[in-house]
């Protein structure tokens, strides 16, 4: 069953060239099907990834890790309990395209 993930941020200004480039330089992790990064306000973006299982998303967290740790410099903190970064995962129960 597929596994999707979204991942929302805030990038600091004057950083968006820089968190943009570095997103484009990330490999795609074994087991992601589809992925997207875009904008959805003013320094604001989320990333979704469609995966072929939570096995195969759980496998690759080490990678998206390291991936987030190169970029956490241009990032703004969302708020004290969520830090950089906000995400969500779950199960896909409805794929109407597919």
């Amino acid at each position: 069953m597929e596994f999707c993930n979204s991942v929302r941020f805030r990038v600091k200004e004057g950083c968006e060239d820089e968190f943009i480039e570095l997103n484009k330089s990330f490999e795609s992790p074994q087991g992601q099907k589809i992925s997207r990064l875009f904008k959805t306000g003013d320094r604001t973006y989320c990333y979704i990834g469609i995966w072929d299982s939570e096995e195969a998303i759980a496998a690759q967290r080490p990678l998206m890790i390291s991936q987030l740790d190169q970029m956490r410099h241009v990032l703004e903190e969302l708020s004290p309990e969520l830090g950089v970064t906000d995400p969500v995962s779950g199960t896909v129960i409805l794929d109407p395209i597919g």
